[in-house]
Formats: structure tokens, C-alpha cells, sequence
């Protein structure tokens, strides 16, 4: 039902601009690309978004048969992420109570805190993060200087309204402050669990282009990581399929760029997935500071469009090796 919904409630006045874009730069009439679409939509589940992304008029029907879609996403999730647990994730104030151990700086709960403790936590601070209890995509994520809040009663009221909450700033390693130090850059590590062992699926680093966030549905660029060596691997790529061999701010060259701490990445995401054997798959976002990883939050449901873009393929192999995992293989 939740894909009919996004059919039906998908925006598509903004889907044939993109068209027209692609008509243009292919060659290609917008009336051939849509009947295009409709069959892939028809015959593989495609979302708008699916189409897009992963240039499947450009693919054989081997190809796209290999993309995991917006279809495939629903089923997938329920079966091993259940939305009967989901507020174990997604409210992130549970997320930073649920792995403490691996959080490593403090946050501000306006729903349990007055105006005086309000300001004792901002009282050392020069800026902090302002997040959604709730949100995804890096959405109403920004971060705020302290010297803005003046009232600081007013200030909690619209806390709670709102439903946000403050988190202290990450301070990121030099080593990835050297790609962007606009934003905390962080790495999209993909695990699955059956309980008892886990393992990585998928890596990715994502970089911010200018904005607070790093996040790929918010102008950032994806790169592929080799998550055996911690070595990002390749071009970078955004959600507009533009690539980049270079961080376009800073200069840097993606292809063999070495990620310091991995090994300490690796050991902290394998051992987090075994906190809730409820959730088999997680998406974790992970920072890096100079005192080694620390988790920005975790995914129950993290997205194809990353580990697929900056595959270059179809990565239906992750939906098999779940499988596997979970099956004891």
C-alpha cells in the first residue's frame, strides 16, 4: 500500500522537467522516455526517484532487474527492519539513549528540562545542533550559535512546539574536515545480524557541499568505500547524477582516499547491530572525531539510492546476502 501512495501522491509536474532534461541531453523524446518509465514501473516497481537515479533508460533488462527499487524497498524493510520497532531509531533521543556507549556527547531534551537547565547546557557552549525528535533526510537540521538565543523560556516553548532538541557539536577528524569542513561528513555503513553474528554490506561516504548536513537527499555527494580497505573508491556522485573526481570545495581527489580510524569504524558498527537482534538491518551514520567514531544515528530503513549510484549498478546482491545471513548461511 505505501508504494501505491507514493505513486499516487509523487510529484510529477517537477518528473517531467527531468525529462525534458534528459530528452535534451540524451537525445531522447520525452514521450518515448515516459513510456519508458511507465514500463519499468509496471515491470520492476520503479519509483520516480528509481528512474532518475539510476538512468535505467540507459539500462538492458539484465540491469534493471538487479536494482533494488522503491517496490522491492517496502517489502524488504518489514520483513527485516519491522516498523513494530521503529521508535528505537527514529525518535533520536531514544537512538542516543539506546547506544550511549558509542554517542560520546551530551543533548538537551526540551521535554525534560526548564529554562534554567536550558541555559546551564548552552552556558559553555558557542553553537549547538538543532534537530527534529523525529526526522529524516537531515530535514529542519541546522546548527545554531548560542549568542542567537536570547529569551531563553521563549526558547524552550518553541523547542517543545516544535518538537526539537540540541545536541552538542561533533568536532571531526582532520582527516575528514580535509575533504569538507563545511559539514560533519559522515560514513553510511550498512550491517545485517541475525542475531547471534554481523556483518557490512555496503559503505559510503557522504560529503556536504556547503549546507550544515552531509545528506544525499540534501545537495551532498556520495562516494563508494572499499569496506575492507576504509579507502574511498572512485568518482563522487549527487542526487542530480552529476560526478565529481574532486570534492568541489575543497579540491581533494576522492579515488584512494584513506579514512582514518576504520578499523575502530568497522569494530563499533558490528557491535551496535547486536544491541537490538529485532532490527537485522541498520543504516549507521558515523562521524569521526579525533578521539576515534561516534554515531550520528542509525537507519532501520537506509535507502538504496546511495550504495547504488556509487556502485554504478544495481545492488539486488544485498537483498541476497540478507538472506543468507538470516538463513544461518
Amino acid at each position: 500500500m505505501s508504494f501505491l501512495r507514493y505513486a499516487v501522491g509523487a510529484k510529477y509536474g517537477r518528473f517531467l522537467g527531468n525529462l525534458k532534461k534528459v530528452s535534451q541531453r540524451e537525445g531522447r523524446s520525452v514521450p518515448g522516455l515516459a513510456c519508458n518509465f511507465l514500463m519499468c514501473f509496471a515491470r520492476y516497481g520503479c519509483g520516480l526517484s528509481d528512474y532518475l537515479n539510476y538512468e535505467l533508460w540507459n539500462k538492458t533488462p539484465d540491469e534493471r532487474r538487479e536494482y533494488v527499487t522503491i517496490k522491492d524497498q517496502d517489502v524488504f524493510y518489514e520483513r527485516v527492519s519491522p516498523s513494530a520497532h521503529k521508535t528505537f531509531f527514529t525518535v533520536k533521543p531514544n537512538f542516543l539513549r539506546n547506544f550511549a556507549p558509542y554517542i560520546h556527547r551530551g543533548f538537551f531534551l526540551p521535554e525534560e528540562g526548564d529554562a534554567a537547565a536550558l541555559e546551564a547546557f548552552l552556558a559553555d557552549k558557542e553553537a549547538v545542533m538543532v534537530k527534529p525528535v523525529d526526522g529524516l533526510g537531515g530535514h529542519g537540521v541546522h546548527k545554531l550559535a548560542t549568542a542567537e538565543v536570547g529569551d531563553k523560556e521563549a526558547f524552550l516553548q518553541k523547542l517543545r512546539s516544535e518538537r526539537l532538541f540540541l545536541e552538542e557539536l561533533i568536532v571531526q577528524h582532520p582527516d575528514i574536515n580535509a575533504l569538507c569542513d563545511k559539514s560533519i561528513n559522515t560514513i553510511r555503513v550498512m550491517t545485517v545480524t541475525d542475531g547471534k553474528r554481523a556483518e557490512i554490506l555496503y559503505a559510503g561516504m557522504r560529503l556536504g557541499t556547503g549546507a550544515d548536513v552531509d545528506n544525499f537527499h540534501a545537495g551532498g555527494i556520495g562516494v563508494h568505500v572499499d569496506f575492507e580497505a576504509g579507502v574511498l573508491r572512485g568518482s563522487g556522485v549527487n542526487k542530480d547524477g552529476m560526478w565529481f573526481d574532486r570534492h568541489p570545495l575543497s579540491g581533494v581527489a576522492f579515488d584512494g582516499y584513506r579514512l582514518p580510524m576504520w578499523e575502530q569504524v568497522r569494530e563499533m558498527c558490528l557491535e551496535a547491530a547486536l544491541v537490538n537482534p529485532k532490527i537485522h538491518v541498520v543504516g549507521w551514520d558515523v562521524a569521526v572525531t579525533p578521539e576515534g567514531p561516534t554515531f550520528v544515528e542509525g537507519n532501520r530503513r537506509p535507502g538504496f539510492d546511495l550504495p547504488q549510484m556509487t556502485s554504478r549498478r544495481g545492488r539486488r546482491d544485498i537483498l541476497r546476502r540478507v538472506d543468507q545471513v538470516l538463513a544461518g548461511a
